[in-house]
């Protein structure tokens, strides 16, 4: 089949040509339209149990996509007529920003902040900033008392009062295009109609929330393009140095920028945009079209320098790379396919644009790059002897690899690093693992801003709310609302809860402004009367239950975000929630932003295995396709294996978390990875067939393909190590453990896998 292939595609070498550049000028045109596009419910594992509660009762309690503005004072002061006059301007500019919701925008200006205070004739009470409000200063000190009395200091003003919160939800779809929000787009409006707006020397301006977030992970994206030019340009370096011909060096360049513009063209056709969490894929489609493009290039060039024409050379490499070349990149495409088990949306966009970069490259290097090097015109003199001669030599001291005494070494060294790997491999953590958000540095301002406002207030972005789902009018009968109330009791004493909240809290303290504000009331009416009594004045907005009382939310605000967190308490919620569950009352997880963090955590936890035993199944079926040998199965899938588990130990020695960012990565090193052992095995397999021994076929294979191997995981592993510059947090964590199993897969092909063969041929 690979003749006949051959046959067809050198026979119409103009035709095939010209096709590809017909559909490269076409999928550039769609190239130049694909959009970044980031979406709120692309981060979230939407059919986890958690997230089918959140979207049950996001109309109700609102969602967990939100936005946080603080505004500080220097002065320590926010009681002065300057800092309220900014404070109304951004309250009123918050509230016209489309894709806000109106309704749930909320400061000391908004009406439904109130104030009830207990006096001899009852109840006093009103809106904390009153109708009649002139920002004097004393209108201020009214303020003041009002605030006060109104339960939102550290909530709406910091504990310390040099700070004041503008808060508001966010709408998935704009009501007046009826178009999706685009939240790159609101970010920047929050930098340019907020924070450049309404910062000043007196004034300092922090937000936070999801939508912020993406957008300062937008931005920093955009040095992607500098790291992109660097990587062609290193590349491009060392592809000259090996193979010392400006040409050669050039076509697997271009075919392989090709390929990342045909897959951002195919991308925008089927209407996908670019999320920036998956915005580094274009460089690593580049990166795997480079390494493949190398081997032909190597192998081209060696015929070249034996003697052979350009289209002799091209057609024998063609015949001898494209099915070990062609199995390697449907390994790479399946490994990725299988992360569409992961139900989060960015993972799976993800997995299909990376399963289409690397289809294209099969068209793109293995087809057209050797039909474009058949049209050139080598120079007489084009040799590599010097290159030849050094890589003699190496081989001369890796061939001794294969002997029996060195591979019985190199077998106990693999099995040490594995028994290593595995031991530190189990303290693994899943999600975050630092405060702030994990795409950023610690010392971002998307973070500064983050500490801050935990750091000020009593309330923040990581909230987890547990629903009481109950019977209709249930917030009347006192034996529901005791173990509602009790429940709430344990779950504010648990470690990593900072306070909480809910309507029992707020009916407390109702039901002894009742009775002359005296503490001992603060109890839970038992009559049902005066529980009802006391209910009625809290209004469904406040988020505290829904309209006919049938869900109330326990909402808990957490220290940080950081899995231990989380998980600490989410496995509280689940041990203690049977002793104050009935037949009438249930609880169930979970709303609020850590909630969304809770069930993604989950959602990685529970793909972990099952996507690595989907990559490994891919990997060994194709390999045992390919080879028809279970032995050269095992050789070529074992170093993988061990790379794949000293890559989760440097994740727990790096405290880098399992996350939807760092789970892809490892599917990406399998299927990269084994890209370097079929080259090595499937050449040492058809020298074994000729009647070598095992030395001597180890030999041949490391002079036709060794030195391409070793140099493809070095450039890549270059390539991707200068991400550790980057802005963004997740970017250099990927970064590194991409160098890593880069170059430990590159070193298992060439270190392990004679040993192995050594085991499993060992009368050879």
């Amino acid at each position: 089949m690979v003749d006949l292939v051959q046959r067809v595609i050198f026979r119409n070498r103009l035709s095939v040509i010209f096709i590809f550049a017909l559909l490269t000028l076409i999928f550039g045109i769609f190239a130049t339209q694909i959009k970044l596009d980031a979406a709120f419910t692309k981060n979230i594992p939407l059919q986890h149990p958690y997230m089918q509660t959140y979207l049950k009762y996001a109309d109700d309690f609102g969602g967990a996509n939100n936005i946080l503005i603080s505004v500080c004072d220097k002065s320590g002061n926010i009681y002065n007529p300057d800092f309220f006059d900014t404070l109304k301007g951004i309250h009123d500019q918050l509230f016209f920003i489309p894709g806000v919701n109106r309704s749930s925008v909320l400061s000391l200006f908004a009406p439904a902040v109130r104030y009830t205070e207990i006096v001899e004739e009852g109840f006093v009470g009103g809106p904390v900033i009153p109708a009649n409000f002139s920002n004097d200063d004393k209108s201020l000190q009214e303020v003041r008392r009002n605030t006060e009395k109104s339960g939102q200091v550290g909530r709406l003003v910091s504990n310390d009062y040099s700070c004041a919160m503008v808060k508001a939800q966010l709408l998935d779809v704009d009501p007046n295009t009826k178009e999706a929000v685009d939240t790159i787009g609101f970010a920047n409006k929050l930098e340019n109609d907020i924070r450049a707006q309404f910062a000043s020397d007196q004034h300092t301006i922090h937000i936070i929330g999801f939508s912020k977030m993406v957008g300062d992970v937008a931005a920093g994206a955009k040095d992607v393009l500098l790291f992109f030019l660097v990587a062609i340009v290193v590349t491009a370096i060392l592809v000259y140095l090996f193979c010392h011909s400006m040409m050669l060096t050039a076509l697997p360049i271009v075919c392989s920028v090709g390929a990342m513009v045909w897959k951002l063209g195919i991308l925008s056709m089927l209407g996908y945009g670019l999320d920036p969490m998956s915005i580094l894929l274009p460089f690593l489609i580049f990166a795997i079209g480079v390494s493949h493009g190398v081997q032909m290039i190597n192998s081209i060039g060696k015929r070249i320098a034996s003697g052979a024409g350009a289209k002799i050379a091209a057609k024998k490499s063609f015949r001898a790379l494209f099915l070990p070349g062609f199995i390697a990149l449907l390994s790479d495409c399946i490994g990725f396919v299988t992360i569409l088990s992961i139900d989060i949306g960015i993972i799976q966009e993800l997995a299909i644009a990376a399963s289409i970069g690397v289809g294209v490259i099969i068209l793109t290097n293995l087809i057209l790059l050797p039909v474009l090097v058949s049209f050139v015109k080598f120079p007489q003199h084009y040799r590599k002897q010097a290159e030849s001669a050094k890589a003699s030599k190496i081989w001369h001291y890796l061939v001794y690899l294969s002997k029996p005494a060195s591979s019985l070494i190199l077998l106990f060294v693999m099995v040490a690093l594995f028994v290593l790997g595995h031991w530190q491999s189990q303290e693994m953590k899943i999600g975050d693992l630092h405060a702030g958000a994990p795409a950023l540095h610690q010392d971002s301002v998307y973070n500064q801003d983050t500490f801050l406002i935990t750091k000020k207030y009593e309330v923040g972005v990581d909230i987890l709310s547990v629903i009481a789902e109950t019977v209709p009018d249930a917030c009347t009968q006192y034996e529901i609302m005791k173990k509602i109330d009790d429940f709430q009791w344990r779950l504010n004493n648990v470690e990593g809860v900072q306070s909480s909240v809910s309507l029992t809290t707020v009916t407390k303290t109702i039901t002894a402004g009742y009775n002359e504000g005296n503490p001992k009331w603060r109890v839970l009416p038992q009559n049902s009367a005066t529980l009802a009594q006391s209910v009625s004045r809290v209004a469904t907005s406040t988020g505290l239950l829904n309209t006919d009382c049938s869900a109330m939310p326990i909402i808990l605000f957490l220290q940080d975000h950081k899995a231990e967190t989380i998980e600490n308490v989410i496995n509280v919620v689940k041990a203690e929630k049977h002793n104050y569950e009935t037949d009438n009352l249930k609880f169930v997880l979970a709303l609020g932003p850590a909630g969304v963090m809770g069930a993604t955590n989950e959602a990685v936890a529970e793909a972990q295995v099952p996507m690595m035993i989907y990559v490994y199944s891919a990997v060994i079926i194709l390999c045992l396709v390919t080879f028809r040998s279970v032995r050269a199965t095992a050789a070529v899938v074992i170093p993988l294996f061990i790379v794949s588990t000293l890559a989760q130990a440097l994740m727990t020695k790096m405290d880098i978390g399992l996350t939807v960012y760092t789970l892809p990565v490892i599917a990406l090193g399998v299927g990269i990875g084994i890209d370097y052992g079929i080259y090595i095995l499937s050449n040492m397999i058809e020298k074994l067939k000729q009647g070598m021994n095992l030395t001597e076929a180890y030999r041949q294979a490391l002079i036709e393909r060794g030195s391409a191997v070793m140099f493809t995981g070095i450039t890549l592993a270059i390539g991707v190590s200068t991400w550790v510059f980057s802005s963004l947090k997740f970017q250099v964590d990927m970064g590194i453990l991409l160098t890593f199993m880069f170059l430990v897969n590159m070193l298992g092909a060439i270190l392990f896998l004679p040993a192995l063969c050594r085991l499993f041929w060992w009368k050879r």
